[in-house]
C-alpha cells in the first residue's frame, strides 16, 4: 500500500508564501506523474499543477508565474512552492500520485489547508 502525507498548509496574508510537501511511502517502485490538486468550499477538486517523473511541468492558468512545482524522486516528494498568494488561492491542497506496479495505481493525501487572508 502507498500512503501520501501532506505538510505545510497554514494561514498566510496576501502577497505571502507558503511551501506545501507530500511524502509518499510503501511499497513504491517508482512514482510517475506526480499532482496538487485544491478545493474550495462549494467548488469541484480542480488541478493546480503537475510534474513527471522527468521534471516536465503543467500550471493552472491563475497559478502561473506565482507557484512552484517540483519533486525529489529519491524522497519519493513533491513540493508546491506558493508565492504572491491571493484570497481566491483558500482551499484545501491535495496531492496525487500515480504510482504503477501498486495495488491501486493513484493515490492522495489527506489534504491540507490553505487560508490566504485578505
Amino acid at each position: 500500500q502507498v500512503q501520501l502525507v501532506e505538510s505545510g498548509g497554514g494561514l498566510a496574508q496576501a502577497g505571502g508564501s507558503l511551501r506545501l510537501s507530500c511524502a509518499a511511502s510503501g511499497t513504491i517502485f517508482r512514482i510517475n506523474d506526480m499532482a496538487w490538486y485544491r478545493q474550495a468550499p462549494g467548488k469541484q477538486r480542480e488541478l493546480v499543477a503537475g510534474i513527471t517523473s522527468g521534471g516536465s511541468t503543467n500550471y493552472q492558468g491563475s497559478v502561473k508565474g506565482r507557484f512552484t512545482i517540483s519533486r525529489d524522486n529519491a524522497k519519493n516528494t513533491v513540493y508546491l512552492q506558493m508565492n504572491s498568494l491571493k484570497p481566491e488561492d483558500t482551499a484545501v491542497y491535495y496531492c496525487n500520485a500515480k504510482v504503477p506496479f501498486s495495488k491501486a495505481g493513484d493515490y492522495w493525501g489527506q489534504g491540507t489547508q490553505v487560508t490566504v487572508s485578505s
